[in-house]
C-alpha cells in the first residue's frame, strides 16, 4: 500500500500529541482523586470498579481520527489494469528452415496462424507492426491500429534464404523509433514478439542487437519454433532445421523480456496469450479513500457508544 497524498500523515504527531494530552490528564486525575481525604465516604459516593473500560471511547476516537487522517492521505493499493495503448512490432523469420513441418501443418504457417491471433486479440488502441527477416529484414507494416490490415499482411510471407535475428530486431527497433517521432513527447511503450527457429547467420550479431533494445528499455520476447529434430531440403540437399534456443533465450533475458518455446501449434497459442496478458495490462495505484472513511466512522460510532455506556455513573 502506498500513500498518494503522504504530507497528510503529518497531522498523525498532532494526534500523537493529543494521545499524550489524554495519558498526562488521567494521571492527574488520580492524583486529584487521592486527595479526597474521606476514601470511605469517597468509596460509597464511586464504588471501585475496573478503570480501563472507561478508556475504550477514547481509544476508539483517537483510531477513528487516525484511519481519517490516513483517508486524507489518499491510501491506494496496486492492481492490475488494463493497459490503453502500446506499439508492438512482431517479427518473423521466414527461411527455409519455417518449411520444417516438426509443427503441423509447417512452422512458418502455424506462425502465422497464430500471429494473426495474436493481433487480433490485443486491444484496439495497441500499435502493431510486422517485420520479417531472413539474411535480411524488411517493415512489411508500420505500427498501426489497423490490425486487419497487419494480419492481412502476415498471410503474405514468403520464405527468403538466410537467418538475420540480429537485423530483424534492429529494424524492430527503427520502426519503433520513427513511430514515436512522429508520436510526440508521449510515446507509448514499446515490445518486440520474435519469432525464429533457427542460428544467425546474416546481419549484425544479435547480441549487439539485444544491447540496442536494453539500452531503450524495449523488451523482446522470443519464441524458439519446433522440436529442433526436423530435415528440411534446400537445393535438393538435406539439411537439420536447427534451433538456436539459447541465444533466443540471452536475447530475452537481456532486454527482460521473455522466452518461448513452442513445439506445437497448441503450445503457440499458449504462448501468444501469455504475451498478449503481460502486454495488454500494467501495474497502476488504485485509491482505497473510502475504505479508511469507512473504518473511521465506524470506529467512531463504536467509540460514541462506548462512551455512553462507561460514562455512567452509580448515583
Amino acid at each position: 500500500m502506498t500513500f498518494l497524498s503522504p504530507g497528510w500523515l503529518w497531522l498523525l504527531l498532532a494526534l500523537a500529541a493529543l494521545v499524550a494530552a489524554y495519558v498526562v490528564l488521567q494521571f492527574r486525575r488520580r492524583e486529584d482523586t487521592l486527595r479526597f481525604t474521606n476514601l470511605s465516604l469517597l468509596d460509597r459516593v464511586a464504588p471501585r470498579r475496573a478503570s480501563w473500560p472507561r478508556h475504550i471511547g477514547a481509544v476508539l476516537f483517537f483510531l477513528a481520527v487516525a484511519a481519517l487522517i490516513g483517508a486524507m492521505a489518499r491510501p491506494a493499493m496496486p492492481v492490475e489494469v488494463p493497459r490503453e495503448r502500446a506499439t508492438i512490432m512482431v517479427a518473423i523469420d521466414v527461411s527455409p528452415s519455417m518449411a520444417a513441418n516438426d509443427v503441423d501443418p509447417n512452422r512458418l504457417s502455424a506462425a502465422k496462424e497464430s500471429a494473426r491471433g495474436f493481433v487480433d486479440s490485443l486491444p484496439d488502441r495497441f500499435n502493431v507492426g510486422l517485420v520479417a527477416f531472413s539474411s535480411t529484414a524488411s517493415v512489411i507494416s508500420s505500427p498501426t491500429q489497423d490490425h486487419q490490415a497487419v494480419t492481412d499482411s502476415i498471410e503474405t510471407l514468403q520464405m527468403s534464404p538466410g537467418t538475420a535475428i540480429g537485423e530483424g530486431v534492429f529494424t524492430s527497433l527503427e520502426s519503433i523509433r520513427s513511430f514515436d517521432e512522429e508520436a510526440g513527447d508521449n510515446p507509448p511503450p514499446s515490445a518486440i514478439v520474435l519469432l525464429s527457429d533457427g542460428e544467425n547467420t546474416s546481419g549484425r550479431p544479435i547480441t549487439s542487437a539485444g544491447g540496442a533494445a536494453s539500452d531503450i528499455g524495449v523488451p523482446v520476447s522470443t519464441i524458439a519454433f519446433g522440436t529442433g529434430a526436423a530435415i528440411i531440403e534446400i537445393n535438393g540437399e538435406p539439411v537439420e532445421a536447427d534451433i538456436d534456443k539459447g541465444a533466443l533465450e540471452r536475447l530475452a533475458a537481456d532486454t527482460s523480456g521473455h522466452f518461448y518455446e513452442a513445439e506445437s501449434e497448441a503450445e503457440l497459442s499458449d504462448v501468444y496469450d501469455d504475451i498478449g496478458s503481460s502486454l495488454g495490462s500494467e501495474t497502476v495505484d488504485r485509491e482505497i479513500v473510502t475504505r479508511f472513511v469507512l473504518v473511521g466512522l465506524i470506529l467512531a460510532a463504536a467509540g460514541a457508544v462506548a462512551s455512553m455506556v462507561w460514562s455512567q455513573r452509580v448515583p
